[in-house]
């Protein structure tokens, strides 16, 4: 962990993965993030995948470095104990992060009522109030149709099991509240920011080209497999049955594919019978299909160890292909070696590897990874020190099940 944004407190009701994945980046980079959910856990706290005995590595792999506090927010005392903690005074509170609906006790105006400046950052499913996940948001924005290989019309459309859209939403919900965080410490105002699901993935359809694209080329793209639309790249078998991908983006990646594979003659002879040239990215796209023709026996007769030393030696760059198991376990990015990950002990799971935020800020120690709360771990803590409830307040709520810790 790195404390950057030491001090700052953030109050966060969430489920699934957007939200919760904007509170844990928030959380990671040192704010202190307080995570409330019902007695018992809520709607995702037993997602898959669980452990044998049934604990959601999901709920603790997206809460990392929370505090917990679980409170029943039907009952009237629930509900003003968590309004107080969101309208908590002072310069660095007062910021809330929810893709709950805002309304009733949590509504942007009831609780403005409490606090004026009052950040709230409410994440919904598209900009009518429609829910969505992404699943629902990826097939409307037509990745699927160009998953795969052939014409979109020709082949059923295909998911991707990254939630992409979940991931940058959470991205973008921990920026949103940095920005209007930096307003109100600038003109004391507080403000409800709004941000849709649909609207993220839209967004980047249009941040990446696709929809100048559709309107002005008025062309529907195809599923290429493993080709990189535009330019040259490709996935290769080794005569071992092991997978690369090697891509050609840059010419000196370009160069260095040549090179390897001793190819320049061959590809010489393709570009004057295409009337093409492979300086360019988009004639090395032209002769994908050729150009993988005359690079794949130099793969097939060479077995990984050799090819991955091969290319490493020309400066190409590439890939191995590997599942999720392989590079867990033998990845040596994916381990201890990295400094971004440690080996940490998660209460009821046991230890694996934990990543901390990816950015390295270079003015401040990198703490170790702290863990996800057990459910209610912080509740007397935060009633206490955070909200300064007096002892007999306190068992008040717990004799009468308003809170809960987890024992």
């Amino acid at each position: 962990m790195q404390n950057i944004l030491s001090g700052l407190r953030v109050i966060e009701g969430s489920a699934f993965v957007a939200a919760p994945s904007g509170g844990m980046t928030l959380a990671q980079l040192g704010a202190d993030v307080i995570r409330f959910d019902p007695i018992g856990g809520g709607m995702d706290y037993r997602r898959w995948p669980v452990t044998n005995s049934n604990e959601s590595l999901y709920w603790h792999s997206l809460n990392k470095g929370k505090r917990s506090i679980a409170v029943d927010i039907r009952r009237p005392e629930g509900q003003e104990i968590l309004s107080r903690l969101i309208t908590l005074p002072g310069d660095d509170c007062g910021m809330f992060l929810t893709n709950f609906p805002a309304k009733g006790w949590l509504s942007y105006e009831r609780l403005k009522e409490l606090r004026k400046d009052l950040i709230y950052m409410n994440l919904i499913g598209d900009r009518h109030g429609r829910s969505a996940l992404d699943y629902t948001v990826n097939c409307k924005v037509g990745f699927p149709s160009i998953t795969g290989v052939g014409r979109a019309d020709e082949i059923p459309p295909l998911n991707n099991p990254m939630p992409a859209w979940d991931v940058i939403t959470g991205q973008q919900i921990a920026l949103g509240l940095l920005a209007a965080e930096r307003h109100r410490s600038r003109t004391r105002q507080g403000q409800l920011v709004k941000i849709a699901l649909a609207d993220v993935a839209l967004s980047t359809l249009g941040n990446l080209g696709y929809i100048a694209e559709a309107m002005i080329n008025e062309t529907e793209r195809e599923a290429i497999g493993n080709n990189i639309f535009g330019t040259f790249g490709q996935a290769f078998e080794c005569n071992d049955g092991e997978r690369v991908m090697v891509v050609g983006v840059s010419p000196n990646q370009w160069k260095a594919i040549v090179s390897v594979s001793d190819t320049e003659n061959q590809l010489q002879e393709l570009q004057e019978r295409m009337g093409l040239d492979f300086r360019k990215e988009g004639d090395r796209y032209h002769g994908r299909d050729e150009i993988t023709a005359i690079l794949k026996p130099w793969f097939k007769r060479r077995p990984f160890s050799q090819v991955s030393a091969e290319l490493d030696n020309a400066g190409a760059c590439w890939g191995k292909y590997q599942t999720i198991h392989e590079t867990v376990n033998s990845d040596i990015d994916c381990s201890t070696d990295n400094p971004m990950f440690q080996m940490v002990d998660q209460p009821g799971i046991g230890a694996y590897l934990m990543p901390d935020h990816p950015l390295q800020f270079t003015g401040v120690n990198r703490d170790p990874v702290r863990r996800a709360p057990k459910l209610g771990e912080h509740t007397e803590e935060i009633l206490a020190e955070t909200l300064g409830l007096t002892g007999s307040e306190i068992s008040k709520l717990f004799d009468g099940k308003v809170v809960a810790s987890c024992g």
